[in-house]
């Protein structure tokens, strides 16, 4: 995300029309559009990684997995943002197919420019969805994974995982893989 916005006030009602006919992604906050940078081949190689093996995991459950393109949107903020994997369980969310108000799992693929924002502010926003039971970072630079679970008290409890773990795992969708399998390819910068 960029740290200023591109133009003026714009309504929920016109960024959805704008962002059907934009070549470019733009994440919206209380009225204002960031536009959104590409990324480079190891957050697209791990954030492809995860998706497969993801979708194949639900595959039958009701549960959908979306990757990059698909909004969540935080209504009672006033945002949008595009999660690089998102899996949701709820049927309500059938009803919107630009967005996704009741995630169980978000994931984002750490970069450089986005990090700080990813750990911060938006953690901050994703955090006020009642459904999001998980909310994971995973490092290009290293195999690093770390996990946020909400625990029974509504707190957020942090669950690293490492190289020297082997793998790592999801309990909002009952899954467990191995880093490396999520690593494939990946060529660290």
């Amino acid at each position: 995300m960029i740290a200023s916005p591109q133009q003026n006030y714009i309504t929920v009602e016109e960024y959805l029309q704008m962002e059907e006919q934009s070549n470019i992604k733009h994440e919206y906050i209380d009225g204002y559009i960031y536009a959104m940078a590409g990324a480079l081949d190891p957050h697209v190689t791990i954030a492809g990684n995860l998706f497969a093996l993801l979708r194949n995991h639900v595959r039958g459950s009701g549960c959908r997995v979306y990757i990059a393109d698909m909004k969540a949107r935080i209504e009672s903020l006033n945002r949008f943002y595009y999660p690089d994997v998102m899996v949701t369980c709820d049927q309500r969310d059938r009803e919107t197919p630009g967005y996704k108000r009741f995630p169980c799992l978000i994931v984002e693929v750490l970069s450089n420019s986005t990090e700080a924002f990813d750990r911060g502010d938006k953690f901050a926003d994703y955090q006020t969805l009642e459904s999001l039971q998980e909310y994971v970072l995973i490092n290009t630079k290293r195999q690093r994974v770390e996990c946020f679970r909400r625990n029974e008290q509504g707190l957020w409890v942090l669950q690293s995982y490492t190289s020297e773990d082997q793998s790592f795992r999801l309990n909002s969708v009952d899954f467990e893989e191995t880093m490396a399998t999520l690593y494939e390819d990946v060529v660290f910068e």
